[in-house]
């Protein structure tokens, strides 16, 4: 059994800190400060991200801002574009699984990442 307590981490703003990893799940404390972001992304595990303090608003798919405080927890599909926006100071966690999700670089053998690379090389060249 292991325990944390999330109010004591000394965090960085925007520098997240990987709690628990193992194959079921990744949980990841992060800080951001008021007006800063995680800009529209995805990723490729189902992902719940907990507001521990502050208030964020978080976006994606054309669904709706959601916005909320200590308390809210949104539950994110793998692949749903979405983007994160602290509007007040705000401590987060987030819970990836299954971890590594499918086509995760991280879960890829080295050929299949190669591949990925040179498809990736090409649509932005």
């Amino acid at each position: 059994m292991k325990s944390w307590d999330l109010g004591d981490l000394n965090l960085k703003p925007r520098l997240p800190e990987i709690l628990s990893s193992s194959d079921d799940a990744r949980v990841i404390a992060l800080d951001l400060a008021e007006g800063q972001s995680l800009e529209e992304h995805e990723v490729h595990e189902r992902a719940f991200l907990f507001v521990l303090s502050g208030e964020v608003e978080v976006s994606g798919n054309g669904a709706g801002d959601i916005r909320g405080g200590q308390g809210l927890m949104v539950e994110i599909e793998p692949r749903e574009r979405h983007r994160v926006e602290a509007t007040a100071d705000a401590r987060l966690l987030l819970l990836l699984t299954p971890w590594p999700g499918d086509g995760h670089p991280g879960a890829m053998e080295l050929r299949e990442k190669l591949y990925t690379r040179r498809h990736a090389a090409k649509r932005s060249g």
